[in-house]
């Protein structure tokens, strides 16, 4: 019993360590949101900074209310990608612990 707490600590050791570096590559990724085809990018961190923005100059030839649309899709667009590559990073620690699909991670 006493060597099986032993291993299920070590185990949960080497987890949390796996988590605090997966936490940091999150972080420190960046991804790129686009709308209207590339004319509007979002470059965004993991930790949702906006980082840069482009506008294709054609854009500023339609109305306002288009160019408003776009960029906001454009940061949806980057948001669910910072969540897909949050999930994937964190779905391969869980695999193996038994936990229910789709539980958020970190807790």
């Amino acid at each position: 019993m006493k060597g099986g707490l032993g291993n299920m600590m070590k185990q949960a050791q080497k987890m949390q360590a796996n988590m605090q570096k997966a936490q940091e590559e999150i972080a420190n990724m960046e991804v790129t949101g686009q709308a209207g085809g590339g004319m509007v990018s979002v470059v965004m961190t993991g930790r949702h900074d906006v980082k840069r923005v482009s506008i294709d100059d054609s854009v500023f030839e339609d109305d306002k209310e288009m160019l408003e649309d776009l960029l906001a899709a454009a940061v949806n667009d980057a948001v669910r990608q910072v969540e897909k590559e949050t999930q994937d990073k964190y779905s391969g620690m869980t695999a193996g612990l038994g936990l229910p699909p789709g539980i958020k991670l970190p807790f």
